[in-house]
């Protein structure tokens, strides 16, 4: 479905068959302002998941520092994301009614602003109370960015367009693994181990002056705009959206499924941020070579998200290729944790499972989005998209945690990562293929 104006929506051009789409008539669709809006998104998102990987690169130097057990790691992951993923449910609400423009400018400030707080924090509340700010006010960005692209691409391009925006999530990761590499050749390994580590989060401080161009290039969407018109206008049957309304009659089934596929689906994903530490704990790499693999992985998996948004768009209905793509990365999971042993076959099969598993977050989103009606957009994919997200973020490495005490690494991961995008799938697979149009 495609905003058309305030409430109005056309069915996606998402068919069984395979769409012709050339470069020129790519082009000659997106060039203007539809270009200007998504390379803003893209940048943007990018250089805040570049702030927010900061903390997971120094993760392994951290939880040595403030002696944490893996137990104890994933109780505080769960306390901090499940905070922040409420936080940003709140501020979905909140840009659908003051505007996409002014919520992602805030985001660019505050949320990078508290990344870099973050070396200051000596306690485990300090740190924890930090990140939760910093995630909470820079992880609105994701469903933010999204919303402003499904509205201002045009219909033909707009699941592909909204779904390459997703790489914004890898190359942010590939940003800050190469910022870390950079400062870890800067000051040398034993410098880093010793405590240097924390100047990692000032990398983050290079992203607020961003707001600028936001505010200088992007404008408020027109979708956004007539909608708040119509509210506000007294004889207008549109008003103010209203959380609970994604628990009516007509769309309840679908939020629940909806939430309940990115829940399991991130579940998994939220072991996999613990890569990073699984290599230098449990297979004894330096810290060199385990963020140097993280960071490759993440860019070569997000040819993925290119992918799979292209076959999504022209060739599959995007809830079989979140299907498919996922348990494609499941089996490369399974290979990763359990079948690959030098740094060049963990590096083969952890692209692989980035190419797929991580590449469906392209398909989800637009396939959540457009499972919404345009006043409720935001709303719905802060719910079912970020929420959801924090959420599995949030117990994903809480049961990983327990797991690794009782199962080792190994075992952990493939009860807790590899079992939940299984069961992630029966969630999508019991949703219609096609979205249907809900005004």
């Amino acid at each position: 479905m495609t905003p058309t104006s305030a409430g109005n929506e056309q069915p996606a051009s998402n068919t069984l068959t395979p769409t012709k789409i050339s470069p020129t008539s790519f082009w000659q669709a997106i060039r203007g302002y539809p270009l200007t809006a998504f390379l803003i998104c893209l940048c943007g998102v990018s250089l805040e998941n570049m702030d927010q990987a900061l903390f997971q690169y120094v993760f392994p130097q951290l939880i040595t520092h403030f002696q944490w057990t893996p137990q104890q790691a994933g109780i505080y992951s769960a306390i901090v994301f499940t905070i922040a993923g409420a936080s940003i449910a709140a501020l979905g609400v909140l840009t659908d009614r003051v505007g996409r423009k002014r919520v992602f400018m805030l985001s660019m400030i505050v949320g990078s602003f508290f990344v870099a707080t973050m070396f200051w924090a000596r306690t485990t509340w300090q740190l924890l109370t930090l990140r939760t700010i910093g995630f909470a006010t820079g992880g609105i960005q994701s469903p933010v960015t999204g919303t402003i692209v499904v509205e201002e691409a045009p219909p033909k391009y707009r699941g592909l367009l909204s779904g390459i925006l997703q790489i914004g999530y890898p190359l942010g990761w590939a940003l800050a693994s190469l910022a870390c590499l950079a400062l870890i050749s800067l000051v040398g390994q034993d410098a880093w181990l010793a405590g240097a580590w924390r100047y990692a989060f000032f990398i983050s401080l290079l992203s607020i002056p961003y707001f600028v161009l936001i505010a200088k290039y992007l404008r408020e969407t027109t979708a956004f705009l007539a909608t708040k018109a119509a509210s506000e206008n007294p004889q207008s049957a549109i008003r103010n959206p209203q959380f609970f309304e994604l628990f009516s009659p007509q769309l309840r089934f679908k939020t629940a499924l909806l939430f309940c596929g990115e829940f399991f689906h991130v579940f998994a994903y939220g072991t996999t941020l613990w890569l990073n530490l699984y290599f230098q704990k449990a297979r004894l790499w330096t810290p060199k070579d385990a963020i140097a693999i993280v960071g490759l992985s993440y860019f070569v998996g997000s040819l993925g998200y290119i992918v799979s948004a292209y076959v999504g768009e022209f060739f599959i209905r995007r809830r079989n290729v979140i299907i498919i793509w996922a348990q494609l990365g499941a089996v490369s999971f399974a290979v990763l944790i359990w079948l690959a042993h030098s740094w060049w076959a963990v590096l083969a099969s952890y692209c692989l499972m980035t190419f797929f598993f991580y590449g469906t977050t392209a398909v989800k989103f637009t396939f959540i989005a457009e499972n919404f009606p345009a006043r409720l957009r935001a709303t719905g994919v802060t719910f079912a998209g970020s929420l959801a997200v924090n959420l599995g973020v949030a117990y994903g490495p809480l049961a990983l945690g327990f797991a690794i005490e009782r199962l080792g690494w190994n075992w952990a991961y493939t009860v807790c990562g590899i079992a939940s995008i299984f069961v992630s799938g029966l969630f999508f697979l019991a949703l219609p293929a096609e979205p249907r149009e809900l005004d």
